[in-house]
Formats: structure tokens, sequence, C-alpha cells
């Protein structure tokens, strides 16, 4: 992490300050953005296509395969991020309080949702607070309190005893559940698979779908309607067949089913954009997908429809207003990566990027 010695960088390429709002000449200065030349030279001049910082906008940073980590493997998780041009995270839910990484000015800013809510041993082991539904809305009241305005509940999860994919809580719980969460000035978000599940939330009043593998035709307008985004996480989808594969033996219908939603991934994020539905970059990283992957969760939103101004906002402009975050504007923190070509034109170049400034602070 390289701080110039006058605090001052110059960028001199093009200035993407949304997906068709290009202008030219930006400078940090002592780690804030500004449109006006300065009146000392630069340290440091970077050039290329220069963006906000992307979004991963579901991410487990202080999350493993059997739950919360050591402070230094969290460490590592965000610094991969970051090193992918991650420079905001929605956390989509962890056990262990990692507060103390938002002390740390050389790591991505995290907007925290406390620790995931499921039904008693319905949801992998060690990841959440598992509880009965005469407890969900005491729970989500506890969680709203613990995070960053955000809570995330498990909405459905394999029922071993239907042999598929079943919803964790009654619907009329779910919908107090919600409701308590707003209450606590809290948004709350749900793990959804099933297609039932989708319509369970969004009679609850729920504020974004994660995954959304279950979307049908009926979902789209209430989607529309409601202002209820999703967060498809392609990359983790794609573990859908191995899923299967491990469990057709015992769980065959399950097993159909995951293939099924697999198999239309693509094609149902494609008819959600094209009717309006709001949709953000998010990879699922921890458990089981490695950080440090937005580049490749926005070329699979190209691969379903998305043009690719469309995925790169997913994961820059339009998901920094939605969480509440500053973008490229006089005075924001100066977080942002600069691609060798146009993103807009060659998505791929945000896999390879020529620079990433967190906080006026050369990363690369």
């Amino acid at each position: 992490m390289t701080i110039e010695g006058n605090g001052i960088i110059e960028f001199s390429g093009t200035v993407l300050c949304g997906p068709a709002e290009e202008r030219e000449g930006l400078w940090a200065v002592d780690g804030r953005l500004t449109f006006t030349r300065p009146g000392r030279q630069p340290g440091a001049v970077l050039d290329g296509w220069v963006l906000p910082g992307f979004v991963d906008a579901h991410c487990h940073i202080g999350l493993g395969p059997g739950g919360a980590v050591e402070e230094a493997v969290a460490r590592a998780q965000a610094e991969a991020d970051r090193d992918a041009g991650t420079l905001l995270v929605r956390d989509a839910g962890v056990p262990a309080d990692t507060r103390w990484l938002g002390a740390s000015p050389e790591l991505p800013r995290i907007i925290r949702s406390g620790r995931h809510i499921a039904r008693s041993r319905r949801y992998l082991r060690g990841l959440a607070e598992e509880i009965e539904p005469e407890r969900l809305v005491e729970e989500v009241r506890k969680q709203a309190r613990a995070g960053d305005g955000w809570v995330k509940l498990v909405g459905d999860w394999i029922d071993r005893s239907a042999g598929d994919l079943g919803p964790s809580f009654p619907a009329a719980v779910v919908k107090d559940a919600v409701a308590a969460a707003h209450d606590e000035g809290a948004r709350v978000t749900a793990h959804c698979f099933a297609e039932d599940t989708i319509d369970d939330m969004l009679d609850a009043g729920i504020d974004c779908i994660e995954h959304a593998t279950g979307l049908l035709p009926r979902h789209i307008p209430r989607l529309v309607e409601q202002g209820v985004p999703i967060v498809p996480t392609l990359v983790n989808i794609a573990t859908f067949p191995d899923i299967a594969r491990q469990a057709e033996a015992k769980f065959p219908r399950y097993a159909a089913h995951m293939l099924r939603l697999w198999e239309r991934r693509h094609e149902r994020i494609g008819e959600a954009f094209e009717a309006g539905v709001r949709i953000y970059a998010g990879t699922d990283a921890g458990s089981v997908i490695k950080h440090g992957r937005i580049a490749d969760e926005i070329l699979e939103l190209c691969q379903a429809g998305l043009p690719a101004p469309a995925a790169l906002d997913a994961a820059c402009w339009s998901a920094r207003e939605w969480l509440g975050a500053e973008g490229i504007s006089e005075g924001a923190p100066a977080d942002v990566v600069v691609c060798a070509e146009d993103p807009r034109q060659r998505p791929e170049t945000a896999a390879a990027l020529r620079h990433i400034v967190l906080g006026g602070a050369i990363i690369r």
C-alpha cells in the first residue's frame, strides 16, 4: 500500500462517473476526490479508464467452511477482495463480529448483516444462528442491532423429511420478522433457492432476494412494483451440478430440482433485467467460493444477457447508490479502480485492473 509523498494523485484518463457519464480531469487529494486541479504537482499520475471501486453485494469476509475463521484468515480474505478491485462489501452473514476490519483503512469497507438466521438443523453447520419459528422475530431484532442496517435470513434449505427444498419458516412469521427489522431501522435480505420461497418473501415485504434461482414469470412484476432487487451470485450457482451429484443417491428429488434451477440461471436473470428488475453483483465468496472473484461475476451477468455497461453498473455505480455509498463525486473518498481499456466495451478488462486506489492510497 503506497501513499504518495504529497498526497496527490492525478487520473489522466477518462473518468466514468456513471455507465454513460464521462468526464476528464480527476485528482485525489489527501484521500478525497476532486475535479479541481490542485495547486501542487501530483505525486503520481495514473492513466486509464477510471471508475468507482467495485461492490460485492453478497460476500462473507470472516467465514470459512466450518464457520468463523481466524483474524489473519479474515484479513487475507479482505485483501483478496481488495486486490480484485472490490472496495465495498455488503456482508451477507458471518458467525463472528468483524467490526474490527472496519478499523483498517487498507481494507475494503464492509456493511455488515450480523449472523445468518436459519431454521434449526436446516443449514450448513456452524454458520448460522439456528432457531425455531417462535424465536424468529426476537432473533431478527437482535441481528438488526448487531449489524450495519441489514439482516440475513435463510429462506429455504433442503428439508430432509421431504427430500427437497423447503421454506425455513412459516410465511406469517417471516412477515412479522421483516416488520420487526424495519422497526429497528434495518433492511432484510433472504437466501432463496426455491420458487415458492420468493412468493413468501415478497408477501412479507422483503428488501432484497439473494440467489433467486427459483425466479418465475409471476415474480417479475412484483419485484419491479415493490422495488426489490436480486443478487444472483452466479459464480456460486455454478456449483449446483456438483451439489446435485453429491445428493442424488439419497435425495433424488432435491438433486433434480437443483439441476433445473441451475439450467435456467442465465435465462431467468436475462428476463428479470429486460423487465426492469434491479440486479446487483455478488460472488457469495466465503465457505465455498474464493474471494476476489467480482470480475467473474460481472462476466457471468454478461452471459446472462446484461449489456456490459449494465453488468458493470451492477457492481459499481448503482450498487454504491443502493448501499448509500459515494461513487465518483466531489469530496468522495478516493476509492477507485483504473482499467486499461473501456470496460463498457471490454468487460474482461475488469479482471486485469491497471490500478487500484483505496482511500487515496495506491494498492496497485
